[in-house]
Order: structure tokens, then C-alpha cells, then sequence
């Protein structure tokens, strides 16, 4: 008898034992789980355009697989597992920012604020200039800037709205050293592509030119197509980006812009330089610049990605 209940203490002590294990294992791991679940501490800038370019600062950031602004889902770059940089998505509104991980999900302690240029129409899908937070492939050789045209159809003389370009320039700096790669006068090329949604489709028409003598300038008539985006770029071929270390490209663009019209500048890198568009992720955005709007003075029109992110 004596020997049986010793036996059943024995093995009640050892249920306890496993018990208390699991219990404590359990707290461990919910434990681990709560302290790998990201966190943020802040974000900055606080309010902004869409487009705006957003650093996050927390901590277990680095199993990001999203980040959204509400329920919009926005491009991010994972910097470090304390920092991220995102961009403000189109058509957002006010929200705080979260950041999704395999570990769960940590939201901004405030909201970020979304307050678009009210000069920019509402289907535009980047309001403010921005640098690709992801740099280009290595083997993106070449380089081709563009440039987009639109009439502001709120505006009452936007039947007669123009934009005359007068020159584009590609320049891109090299070991130190600014290299110009296209240098064009009183031309482009490009297409009609639709505006709403965005650049919806690949599909364009032809892009119709005038030219003014007077100024040796190309004239965009967008008060003519309003219901088009006109995106233009170089005449000159993809341009091959010197040998050596790159540091980043600057487009000029020496322009007037009539009441009633925008103009945006940006550029791209490929990775050909004569395989087509759409063709196997031939080319890869190294952004846009601020919307410029009309003034009767030439202006020149710029964008930079030299010294990365910076918007």
C-alpha cells in the first residue's frame, strides 16, 4: 500500500512538473512572440502630399511584407530593422501607418495627415516629387528622361492651355564627374495615354506637335486633349550611362506653361537600350520631380536623384 502511494505521488509530482514546463514554456514563447512583434515609434514627416516619401522608426521592422496608410497598401524599403521608408499610395486619406510582419502588426501612434496641393487634380497618382527608395539593377545600363503634360480641366481657359518646351537635358554624374547624355532642342516624342485611372493602360494614341519659331520651342496643345496624359520624353535614343561609379541623374527641362496646364519631369533606367517598354521589367522609375504650374516667364523644370531619396 505504502508503495503504491508513493508511486502516485511520484507520478503526481511528475504531471506537475510537465505541467508547470509547458505553462512556462508557453509564457515563453507568447513572451518572444509580444517583444518580435513590430513596433513603431515614429514617422516622418507627419502630414503630407500623395507621393510624399515617409521614414518610419521602430524596431522588428525587418520581416516587413507590407505597410499600409489605412487600407491602402504603399511601396516601402526596408533600410534597417529600426527604419523603413514608404510612400504615401494615391488616393489615400488620413490614417495611421502600419507595418505588417510574419511576428503581427504595429501601427504609428498617430496618424499621418494627407493634405494634397490643391492645384493638383484629385486623378493624378503622385502629388508631390519623390526618388525611388529602391535603387536601380546593376545591369540597368541606360537612361532616358520624360516628362508629363496636363490640362487642369477646373480651370476655365483650359480649352487654350499649352506647354512649350523649348529644351530637355540629361545629365548623369559619374566618379564626381557630370556626364551629359542627351541634350535635345525644340522636340520630343511620346504618346496620349489615359488619364483616368492613371496610365490605365499601355495603350496610347499618337502625341500631335506644333512647333513655334519664334522660341524654337515644341508646343503641347493639352487644352485640346484634356482627357489625356501627355507623356513625353528625349527624342534622342536610351542613352548608355557612363563607366564607373554612379551617383544619380539630373533632368532640365527649359519650359512655359500656360494657365490651365502642369507639367511634371522625371526619368527612368533600363536595362536595354532598344527592348521595349513592358518588355521583362526593361526599366525602372528613378522618380519624378514636383508638379511645376503656369507662369508667363520660362522656367526650367527639374528633376535629381542624386544623393537617393530626398523628397
Amino acid at each position: 500500500m505504502r508503495a503504491a502511494l508513493a508511486a502516485g505521488a511520484n507520478m503526481g509530482k511528475r504531471i506537475a512538473i510537465t505541467t508547470l514546463a509547458a505553462l512556462i514554456s508557453t509564457l515563453s514563447a507568447v513572451v518572444t512572440a509580444q517583444s518580435s512583434r513590430p513596433e513603431i515609434f515614429r514617422i516622418s514627416p507627419t502630414s503630407g502630399p500623395e507621393g510624399s516619401r515617409v521614414e518610419i522608426t521602430g524596431r522588428n521592422l525587418q520581416g516587413a511584407s507590407a505597410v499600409l496608410l489605412g487600407a491602402s497598401s504603399a511601396d516601402f524599403s526596408i533600410i534597417s530593422p529600426e527604419t523603413l521608408i514608404t510612400f504615401i499610395p494615391h488616393k489615400s486619406i488620413t490614417s495611421a501607418i502600419t507595418v505588417v510582419t510574419p511576428q503581427g502588426r504595429g501601427s504609428s501612434p498617430f496618424a499621418f495627415v494627407v493634405s494634397n496641393d490643391p492645384r493638383v487634380p484629385d486623378e493624378v497618382s503622385y502629388k508631390a516629387g519623390y526618388v525611388n527608395a529602391i535603387a536601380p539593377p546593376r545591369d540597368f545600363k541606360s537612361a532616358l528622361l520624360w516628362g508629363i503634360a496636363i490640362a487642369d480641366t477646373r480651370v476655365p481657359v483650359h480649352e487654350s492651355a499649352e506647354i512649350e518646351i523649348a529644351s530637355t537635358q540629361l545629365t548623369c554624374r559619374v566618379e564626381g564627374k557630370d556626364v551629359i547624355l542627351n541634350d535635345d532642342n525644340g522636340t520630343v516624342r511620346g504618346g496620349l495615354y489615359r488619364r483616368e485611372p492613371w496610365f490605365g493602360t499601355d495603350q496610347h494614341d499618337p502625341m500631335p506637335l506644333t512647333y513655334d519659331q519664334s522660341h524654337h520651342a515644341v508646343v503641347l496643345k493639352v487644352g485640346q486633349r484634356p482627357d489625356r496624359v501627355w507623356h513625353f520624353w528625349s527624342p534622342s535614343p536610351r542613352a548608355a550611362l557612363p563607366s564607373g561609379k554612379l551617383e544619380g541623374c539630373t533632368v532640365k527641362a527649359r519650359v512655359r506653361i500656360s494657365q490651365g496646364a502642369l507639367l511634371q519631369m522625371g526619368m527612368d533606367y533600363w536595362r536595354s537600350p532598344t527592348v521595349a517598354f513592358g518588355s521583362g521589367g526593361n526599366n525602372h522609375e528613378a522618380g519624378a520631380s514636383n508638379w511645376y504650374f503656369p507662369s508667363e516667364q520660362w522656367q526650367e523644370a527639374v528633376f535629381t536623384d542624386i544623393g537617393g531619396p530626398q523628397f
